[in-house]
């Protein structure tokens, strides 16, 4: 499967500061510059940029530019959270590798869950998310639970194959014409299971994050549900609150 572009740009400059081309301290070239470099668009740059920020290779600052904080990347991912936008470009910057796709009948306790009725037929999706910056360790594990009654299971699988940095939630918009209304986020610790401590790459019953997302659409259904489960040490998870004008 092709890296994306935003990714190969992320890389290459990721090498290029760990070989000393940029130094700490360094300003990399402008947007433009790079966008001239590498023959893609400002928003493909902007995107390799923000995965060397959140692999702490680099800062920002308004009329100063890009400067080089480190030559190697840290292995924690933080996200802001404002709006759905942050949800859909976390699907935009991270590779997504596709373990199974599978139908499943949920029983009692995974229904309970994701708040759906036990029994329900629904297509699970399980993935491994890596950061898209050198050295891609995985930041999470996710499982994104469809109903197989409402959509084409087999059509969906295939479209999530094809585009791996694309939330099923927004192929899922694309493919019926839905719009994604809003998104209930419960989060709870958890440890990392011994199933999945070879591919998260951590020890079994380490501390995890655990979230689950419910996400409905403008008529009020249920959409798809995602339940991710985060490596603490590598992640983040950072909120503004803003108080109400009186």
């Amino acid at each position: 499967m092709a890296e994306p572009r935003y990714a190969l740009v992320a890389r290459h400059l990721s090498e290029r500061i760990a070989a000393g081309e940029y130094v700490v301290g360094a300003l990399l070239p402008t947007e433009l510059e790079l966008c001239d470099r590498y023959g893609v668009s400002r928003h493909t740059v902007r995107a390799a940029i923000s995965e060397l920020q959140q692999s702490g290779l680099v800062s920002r600052r308004k009329k100063v530019g890009t400067r080089v904080e480190a030559a190697t990347p840290n292995a924690h991912y933080q996200q802001t959270l404002t709006s759905l936008d942050d949800l859909v470009q976390f699907g935009a910057t991270h590779m997504r590798e596709v373990r199974r796709i599978e139908e499943v009948v949920l029983d009692r306790e995974l229904a309970a869950e994701l708040g759906c009725a036990a029994g329900s037929r629904c297509l699970a999706i399980a993935s491994l998310r890596r950061d898209g910056a050198a050295p891609h360790l995985p930041i999470a594990w996710t499982v994104v639970y469809v109903d197989a009654a409402r959509f084409d299971a087999r059509e969906l699988a295939e479209h999530v194959r094809a585009a791996p940095d694309v939330l099923v939630s927004s192929l899922l918009e694309a493919q019926y014409g839905l719009r994604i209304a809003k998104v209930r986020q419960d989060i709870v610790g958890a440890l990392v299971p011994e199933s999945l401590a070879e591919e998260l790459q951590a020890p079994a019953g380490s501390a995890a994050l655990k979230i689950v997302r419910r996400y409905v659409d403008t008529g009020g259904e249920l959409m798809d549900v995602s339940v991710t489960l985060h490596p603490a040490s590598r992640y983040t998870l950072s909120m503004q609150l803003t108080r109400a004008a009186v």
